[in-house]
């Protein structure tokens, strides 16, 4: 925006600025609700985490709170680093307690940087007009709204991955000026430092969470060989210190954990192979894709994607095709989970700018009355998308979740192990009622069991995963009805010895 006038950049800068204050205030609304609004059995099990690492570094902090804080956080396991959760333990500890809505803040501010990054790419690859409406449906997309202000590691993870992309893209610009004209001393100077920061940002990314690596291996490989060429991009060092600087964090961390890291991928990649070969299974994540972001979008984004400019159309679709290649890894959770369609959002937002671009190209030549009718729609258009993340928020209260879950904890035997059907794998009784249990499995867990291949007869799975419990307590009980033969064999053979509203309780030991 160096070439633009004083006045153009006011106004540029005005708009941006009410353009983020509408997506900051929109993940701000309602801070102060529990968590439960959004895949709480990820946001809860980051609070559980959080208060383990707090508790840890509390020095006055009571020696049963600490130990029971720290037996709840060691049984989460770990996916991947706590960073996200030690910011937030470390922000507990300057404001004196646990806030679960620090989180949000942080992953909402975290959000709008990785916004900025965005909107001067689209900017700068096609106008300023397109890069605020790449922004906006960034910043006021309900899904990315809920999302990205939620207690987890996933909008850290894109925010890196925003930056990572810039920076390549700028590596990209300033690699090639370099090779396809006299090479100057600030050329070559520009083009190490975005290698440098492409490589930083790569590899804060994948750290943060590891999925990152899905779509930003395919965008490094494709813009190094698109900017050097197939025959000479080994030769040029800022190739391997990207590569370097990506890949060695997340190798580090799982170096240790070759185990894990292989366990995950038998369950979650091999074991659901044959998903692949299933015309269901595409359609299932097509329709949980519209149904996040709107199919109509969609399509759109991926023509916008083909009439691209060419250094920005062999981005684009090297993004495209590193989301499709992570769907293909992560079969089950591309219509299962929501949130691991987060990195899209950014995606589609740039995809988005060609068209975008067109549109004002065109918009140039009409009458003012038509440009203003225009604008008219445009704010239509956000009044009412921002409208519902608002009503979403105001639909339902979770400030009553604490009390009942110390309520239903408060009833709960002392005197020998229980094994539980409840919520979200047992976490809100864990944070909220600080009582842990094993788990008996839900709907979901065996629906998975079943397209692994592993389902049991009942009689044999119940007598195994109850073995040494003295107590089955029920709390999710749309999923006990859900399990009819559960139900039936547990009033057949053992007694109810307590019942409230929200619980049963059954002896396993009589």
């Amino acid at each position: 925006m160096t070439n633009l006038s004083r006045r153009t950049v006011i106004f540029i800068s005005l708009g941006l600025l009410l353009l983020l204050s509408l997506g900051l205030g929109l993940r701000l609304y309602d801070l102060t609700d529990q968590p439960i609004d959004f895949h709480p059995t990820r946001q809860l099990r980051s609070a559980i985490i959080a208060r383990g690492i707090y508790y840890r570094m509390l020095p006055n902090a009571d020696p049963g709170l600490r130990q029971q804080a720290l037996q709840a956080w060691n049984s989460t396991g770990q996916y991947e680093p706590s960073i996200l959760e030690y910011v937030v333990a470390l922000t507990y500890r300057l404001i004196g307690g646990e806030r679960l809505w620090v989180a949000r803040i942080i992953n909402s501010l975290l959000w709008l940087i990785g916004g900025l990054a965005l909107f001067d790419l689209a900017r700068r690859v096609a106008s300023i007009g397109a890069g605020f409406v790449s922004l906006g449906y960034f910043l006021i997309l309900p899904f990315a709204v809920q999302a990205s202000r939620s207690f987890q590691p996933d909008p850290a993870m894109v925010m890196w991955l925003i930056l990572c992309v810039y920076s390549i893209y700028r590596w990209s610009e300033s690699a090639r000026s370099s090779t396809t004209y006299q090479s100057s001393e600030s050329k070559t100077q520009s083009s190490w430092k975005w290698a440098i920061l492409a490589g930083l940002f790569g590899g804060l990314s994948i750290i943060t969470k590891i999925v990152a690596a899905y779509i930003l291996a395919p965008v490094a490989v494709t813009m190094v060989i698109y900017t050097l060429g197939i025959k000479r991009f080994w030769r040029n060092p800022q190739v391997y210190v990207i590569a370097v600087l990506m890949i060695t964090p997340t190798l580090l961390f799982y170096l240790g954990r070759q185990g894990r890291a292989s366990e995950y991928f038998q369950d979650w990649t091999i074991s659901l192979s044959h998903l692949l070969v299933e015309p269901g299974f595409y359609v299932r994540w097509l329709n949980l894709v519209q149904n996040l972001m709107g199919l109509t979008i969609l399509l759109v984004a991926l023509v916008g994607a083909i009439l691209a400019a060419p250094r920005f159309r062999v981005l684009l679709v090297s993004l495209w095709g590193g989301y499709l290649l992570y769907g293909l890894f992560l079969p089950y959770q591309m219509y299962t989970h929501s949130y691991y369609h987060l990195q899209l959002v950014p995606i589609i937002a740039l995809s988005l700018a060609p068209i975008a671009q067109l549109i004002f190209d065109r918009l140039g030549h009409e009458k003012p009355v038509w440009k203003v009718l225009f604008a008219a729609v445009v704010l239509v258009g956000v009044f009412f998308t921002s409208w519902i993340s608002i009503y979403t928020f105001k639909s339902v209260d979770y400030r009553s979740e604490p009390e009942h879950w110390q309520q239903v904890a408060s009833y709960l035997p002392v005197d020998g192990k229980i094994i539980a059907l409840t919520q979200d794998y047992g976490y809100p009784l864990m944070y909220y009622g600080q009582r842990k249990v094993s788990l008996w499995p839900n709907r979901g867990e065996k629906t998975l069991a079943s397209l692994r291949g592993s389902a049991k007869e009942f009689e044999d799975h119940f007598s195994k995963r109850t073995e040494g419990m003295s107590y089955f307590v029920i709390t999710a009980f749309n999923q006990f009805n859900d399990q009819p033969d559960l139900k039936q064999y547990l009033a057949d053979n053992y007694p109810l010895v307590a019942q409230g509203t929200g619980y049963l309780i059954y002896d396993l030991e009589k």
